[in-house]
């Protein structure tokens, strides 16, 4: 028996670059909304849209530093909720592109790891204490995968951007709250 998704026609929506409703020179969601008949007629049953998520954009959205909040380039809380009535009325699923391995370094929780080591948000990231890169690993973006603290003997990792800090998913506690956020939204 397949499963639901091995018979959807996906088609992925960057929002940046699709539609533009208000003519800012960036696409948002009411111009999803607007192509939605358009997408019904193709075909497509399921839409997959990268991050529309509050975010620094140092890496096209996927910098998340607000899991419950919308980008205000591509709309509003209410923008995102009218898009789920359309197009359910169309047939249309709506995969949200959801990053959970890391977070923006502006994210409250990285944020707070910062400004107070003792915190419990220090454990929901990858710190390794030490003068010196605690190995050669190398990001996908490039560069060592390690960043310095400023003021601190201490490093983060990061698999891409600096400016994404990776979770540490060894921690029961992250784990829970990333639950709870995917509840959330599902």
């Amino acid at each position: 028996m397949k499963e639901w998704w091995q018979s959807e026609i996906i088609y992925q929506i960057y929002p940046r670059s699709f539609q533009d409703s208000n003519q800012d020179g960036i696409g948002d969601i009411q111009g999803i909304i607007q192509r939605l008949d358009y997408l019904h007629d193709l075909g497509i049953t399921t839409i997959w849209i990268s991050p529309i998520f509050e975010s620094p954009m140092a890496d096209n959205g996927y910098d998340i530093s607000n899991y419950f909040g919308i980008a205000s380039e591509f709309g509003t809380m209410e923008d995102f909720k009218e898009l789920v009535l359309e197009a359910k009325k169309r047939q249309i699923k709506i995969l949200l592109d959801l990053v959970v391995n890391h977070t923006s370094d502006e994210h409250p929780w990285f944020q707070q790891a910062l400004a107070n080591p003792q915190s419990k948000y220090r454990d929901y990231y990858i710190f390794k204490a030490g003068k010196k890169r605690p190995n050669n690993w190398r990001s996908i973006f490039g560069g060592s995968v390690w960043e310095k603290l400023p003021n601190e003997d201490m490093f983060y990792y990061h698999t891409f951007h600096k400016k994404q800090p990776d979770l540490n998913w060894e921690n029961p506690q992250l784990r829970s709250e990333i639950h709870q956020m995917i509840i959330q939204w599902l």
